[in-house]
């Protein structure tokens, strides 16, 4: 399998605002590649979802170490020659140049939607972390087309913007044998 520069990416990262459908799609998209799964919220400290659930957004300094446990996972996956998908919010410029660290066989796929939408969205879920009041909050620095994102609405069934991802990317599911799971 390989994208349109011939090139297959070593990972994956699925960002977008919480509630955009980042781990299902994720899951999904790793399935159909057959590919590992990362959930990026298994990385963050306990000192961080304690914060969240308590209705406090992060700050940078909050960020920082989570971003870099991803960005150390996403390095040891490329360089054991391995393939993952990972779902990260990746919220700000600043957080997808730690993921990505300039390297070409890292793409970010962007989950875009509306904020009435992930709202909708948000209000229907039970037991996470991340309450709808901190969501306005999360829209203020999304990808620019300069990143060049793989960009894919979500107002569409999973099984839609999987295709869509994968029809943009030019990538074929592997023959290879079944990936390890996740490890959330």
């Amino acid at each position: 399998m390989a994208d349109e520069t011939g090139k297959i990416p070593c990972a994956l990262v699925v960002m977008g605002v919480s509630g955009s459908g980042k781990t299902t799609i994720a899951d999904t998209l790793a399935l159909r590649l057959n590919w590992d799964f990362e959930d990026g919220d298994i990385f963050h400290p306990a000192s961080n979802v304690a914060k969240m659930s308590a209705g406090q957004p992060l700050t940078d300094e909050d960020r920082w170490p989570w971003l870099q446990a991803i960005a150390d996972e996403i390095d040891r996956v490329c360089k054991a020659g391995e393939h993952a998908v990972i779902a990260c919010s990746a919220l700000k410029r600043a957080y997808r140049d730690i993921l990505v660290h300039g390297r070409s066989d890292v793409r970010i796929i962007y989950l875009k939607g509306t904020q009435e939408l992930i709202a909708s969205r948000l209000t229907l879920r039970k037991g996470h972390f991340m309450p709808p009041g901190l969501l306005a909050s999360q829209f203020k620095a999304l990808p620019g087309t300069d990143e060049n994102p793989v960009t894919v609405s979500i107002d569409a069934p999973v099984e839609a913007i999987v295709d869509d991802i994968v029809t943009q990317l030019k990538l074929t599911p592997s023959d290879s044998a079944p990936a390890r799971r996740n490890r959330s």
